[in-house]
């Protein structure tokens, strides 16, 4: 698979997510920065030695989520977060994700520390979720990236998990309003949670739909489905299943993505 921007591999690719621990100003954080990048850096060491062919670094200990911008403080500790992987070594492209939806401050990260994509939820149209209404912000996201970041590949959520799509297009049309007229790089299709497994038909309808677009697995992964999921995807972005025993909040165990990588070819 290839994007047109930044981030190329041969045959299937496999991107682990870098969930991170709470971040300053969130309710949960515990007080210590230097807890949240060792973490991290572990993660990360852990999907290079097994095989992944990129990471991305999402600020997943922030909850409650916004549905706007983030607070300055959590691009701050992302940036320093990103700064200690590429510290300790490790060489695999990074993206981005700032949950829920905060692309602008994705693309900042991106571009002050040699980010190779950003993943945005909602790239087009709009859907209800937790956090409330959360729209589209395509026209503003491209003009920035043209200016800001040129090189970073923006790939988008075809509806995106939890949350409920706002209108009745079907998937179909949504994939090509986002890749056409959203003018995205890829494409994501996953289930309807964290960890959720991503429905085999929504991928192929999508690549029906857009059989230009990179396509990529946003959720539930794993060594028993993945064979059949890359029928239709040119990659899996993955963390759940490959965390020690399989549980989120566990760090990622490097057998489990040696594993996944065997099964992927």
């Amino acid at each position: 698979m290839g994007t047109n921007k930044s981030l190329t591999w041969k045959g299937k690719g496999l991107i682990g997510v870098v969930h991170l621990k709470p971040l300053p100003g969130s309710p949960r954080y515990r007080g210590s920065m230097r807890e949240v990048c060792n973490a991290a850096v572990a993660d990360a060491q852990a999907y290079e030695e097994g095989g992944a062919q990129g990471i991305m670094i999402e600020n997943f200990g922030d909850l409650p989520f916004t549905r706007g911008v983030v607070a300055p403080e959590t691009v701050a500790a992302m940036a320093v977060v990103a700064e200690s992987i590429r510290a300790t070594g490790v060489e695999l492209p990074c993206g981005f994700n700032v949950l829920r939806n905060d692309v602008s401050s994705a693309m900042a990260l991106a571009a002050s520390c040699g980010g190779a994509f950003v993943r945005v939820n909602v790239h087009t149209g709009a859907v209800e979720a937790d956090q409330g209404i959360i729209q589209g912000e395509a026209y503003t996201t491209m003009r920035k990236r043209a200016t800001l970041c040129p090189e970073v590949g923006i790939w988008a959520d075809v509806l995106v998990k939890h949350a409920v799509p706002i209108g009745d297009l079907g998937i179909e049309e949504t994939a090509r309003d986002t890749f056409h007229r959203g003018l995205a790089d890829a494409l994501i299709v996953s289930g309807v949670s964290t960890g959720a497994a991503t429905e085999v038909d929504d991928l192929r309808r999508v690549k029906e739909a857009c059989p230009e677009a990179p396509l990529l697995v946003g959720s539930g992964a794993r060594t028993t489905n993945a064979p059949e999921l890359l029928e239709y995807a040119d990659g899996l972005i993955v963390a759940s299943s490959l965390k020690l025993d399989g549980i989120l909040t566990n760090p990622v165990d490097v057998k489990r993505v040696e594993e996944l990588r065997k099964v992927m070819g």
